[in-house]
């Protein structure tokens, strides 16, 4: 059989490839294993200070700035750099242009419009939460209609974020689900018993508050239980004050912000790994960490993006907004091992299914799909 081309791809993405978030994440590990499969990989980004990953030159390639959107901070585009987009396009004459959804009409559009004979792909990754957010997506859909025409394929990480293109934008989207190396997340840690862990923003969405009042509930009678709580965020202060409120506070660490390279680690010591985020969740993917690293059980607030990854196990989802329910759970999950160890078994063969080994095959395959009908257009 002869060997297929290698391919040169370009991974655009508006925000920024400094920072640890999701989408971030899912551009270098996607970049890291494509490059280890032999393609050529560069990244098309928003105000970057990193200049090359996993062997890809990076081109900073917008101002940005930073903003509130979806209960998250994001940085987003002011404006493109043209000349050096006109530049890296026209040196580097790409294959595929491989564009992170929604983006912006002044950094990935204008990426877009300079695609001449590339395939041009996307892929959708939020899911708004609430009205305004969702406002906003489709007030960006009529701005960037026309160059959404552009396109050769699409794909969505999740369900949630399938059904939110097909709601907002019109499209519909093959799912490919959103990826981590596995392999990276083995930790040689092994979960500490009675640990709690928590790793996220301190945003309410992110449900660090409900968190601690569920635990409240539940310390004395589990003594050997405490909390050990990772990030940064506009509401540290107060989540903090509430654990001394609740006279917890001997029992709640705050260890501010985990390093990347500290997060196995981190997570792997988690006897429950607890994410109560209420929503704009459209996958879920501290959750596929906190299972490759080696908690015992990880359990999910029940927004739609959680459930698309532990939908098969209700046990492991809760009302994210139903502080008695979690501390239940919590409970249960702390004086019932036999079941705990079950569930961890589910988790470790579950998150297979997530692996880069296993999801790039099938992003590399959208990949080709997209230049052969890019090139039957063109014939």
């Amino acid at each position: 059989m002869p060997t297929k081309p290698k391919l040169k791809v370009a991974l655009v993405f508006d925000d920024t490839l400094d920072s640890s978030d999701g989408v971030a994440q899912y551009v270098k590990t996607v970049g890291a294993w494509l490059a280890g499969r032999g393609h050529e990989v560069c990244y098309l980004v928003g105000e970057t200070k990193m200049t090359e990953w996993a062997g890809g030159r990076v081109y900073s390639s917008s101002k940005n700035v930073s903003v509130g959107f979806n209960g998250n901070e994001l940085s987003i585009p002011l404006r493109a750099d043209n000349r050096q987009l006109n530049a890296a396009l026209a040196t580097e004459k790409f294959d595929v242009l491989h564009v992170q959804a929604p983006f912006s009409p002044f950094m990935a559009g204008e990426v877009i419009k300079r695609a001449g004979d590339s395939a041009v792909v996307g892929t959708f990754h939020i899911l708004p939460n609430g009205w305004l957010s969702s406002a906003g997506s489709r007030v960006l859909r009529l701005i960037t209609i026309r160059a959404l025409r552009r396109f050769d394929a699409f794909s969505a990480v999740s369900p949630p974020a399938a059904h939110f293109a097909h709601q907002a934008y019109g499209i519909t989207c093959e799912i490919i689900p959103n990826t981590i190396d596995v392999a990276h997340f083995k930790s040689a840690q092994s979960p500490h018993s009675g640990r709690i862990v928590f790793l996220g923003r301190m945003v309410k969405r992110k449900g660090c508050g409900l968190l601690i009042e569920a635990f409240a509930q539940i310390h004395e009678k589990f003594p050997e239980a405490h909390l050990v709580i990772g990030g940064r965020g506009a509401m540290l202060d107060q989540f903090q004050a509430q654990a001394k409120h609740l006279g917890v506070e001997s029992k709640v660490e705050f260890k501010g912000y985990i390093d990347e390279a500290d997060k196995p680690s981190f997570l792997a010591q988690a006897d429950i790994a607890c994410f109560p985020a209420t929503g704009g969740e459209s996958f879920g993917i501290v959750l596929i960490e906190a299972m490759a690293a080696g908690s015992r059980v990880v359990l999910g607030g029940d927004n739609p993006g959680y459930h698309s990854v532990l939908g098969e196990q209700p046990q492991l989802l809760f009302d994210p907004r139903d502080k008695h329910e979690l501390a239940e759970r919590l409970a249960f999950m702390l004086s019932h091992q036999t079941v705990a160890d079950g569930l961890h078994v589910w988790q470790q063969n579950h998150v297979k299914a997530f692996d880069v080994e296993k999801v790039g095959p099938q992003i590399e395959a959208m990949y080709r799909q997209a230049v052969a009908k890019r090139a039957k257009a063109k014939a």
